[in-house]
């Protein structure tokens, strides 16, 4: 994006396993405001790279900057920077909304009003306000999931990671996330979107990236990735990350259990 410096800047950046490569040298420029759907199939390194965006994983190779601070030399300081909602993650589900969302706040240094404020307006628009006082453990998954991107909004971050955050919620919500990420957007928020999801991936997103095996293979708006206009992200998901070989056909199953 001409005239701006990049807020997320990955330069080579190489992961393995013993002898396993998961991330085959990784170059991203990624500005600010932009939502970036990152997609791929299983395996293909998408959670090894939110991981080392996220400061979970520090063992790589290669650069990673955010805001221009290296991550491997200030990783705290780039944490107070990043939101993050993990597809799956171990709440305290002894604790109720209130008690977990403060805790998480003062992790961030937020003062003892602004958490409580902000928590109570953030349960209200989930629709989670009557529960704000109940423990966890009797939640469900879509409840618990709502919990968890208040946490990872709660300080006004400017990077908001989001790792199959749509997981285990109804219809309504989906749509109201949705929205939200918009909003975040036109806020000036940056937000780094890994789904499995291709509709909402499409919908949401303005820029996508296709990592397949270690390497992105495709970088581009949604008009841009598409060969042809009526083309969906599926299709073109499909078309890139399989092979000749490997190539799931559905009619293949009919024709099996006939």
């Amino acid at each position: 994006m001409e005239g701006l410096s990049p807020l997320i800047r990955i330069i080579d950046l190489k992961k393995s396993y013993g002898t396993k490569e998961i991330l085959k040298g990784i170059n991203l420029d990624i500005f600010p405001g932009q939502v970036i759907g990152y997609i791929g199939p299983n395996g293909a390194g998408k959670s090894t790279t939110v991981k080392i965006l996220t400061g979970l994983i520090e063992d790589f190779t290669g650069k990673v900057e955010i805001n221009g601070i290296d991550i491997q030399k200030d990783p705290l300081s780039i944490k107070s920077q990043l939101g993050y909602v993990p597809e799956n993650a171990e709440l305290y589900e002894v604790l109720t909304p209130m008690e977990y969302l403060d805790f998480v706040g003062k992790l961030y240094g937020m003062e003892d009003h602004t958490i409580q404020e902000r928590s109570l307006k953030l349960l209200s628009a989930f629709g989670l306000a009557v529960n704000a006082n109940n423990r966890m453990d009797t939640f469900s998954k879509g409840m618990r999931q709502k919990v968890l991107l208040i946490s990872g909004i709660i300080h006004n971050p400017q990077i908001i990671i989001l790792d199959e955050p749509l997981s285990g919620l109804d219809a309504n919500a989906v749509i109201f996330v949705k929205e939200l990420i918009s909003l975040l957007a036109k806020e000036g928020k940056t937000i780094f979107y890994c789904s499995h999801m291709m509709d909402v991936v499409e919908k949401v997103s303005d820029r996508i990236l296709l990592i397949s095996q270690g390497s992105i293979i495709a970088d581009g708006t949604i008009d841009e990735l598409k060969s042809n206009p009526n083309e969906s992200l599926e299709h073109i998901f499909a078309k890139l990350t399989n092979t000749d070989n490997d190539a799931l056909d559905a009619s293949d199953i009919i024709t099996a259990i006939q």
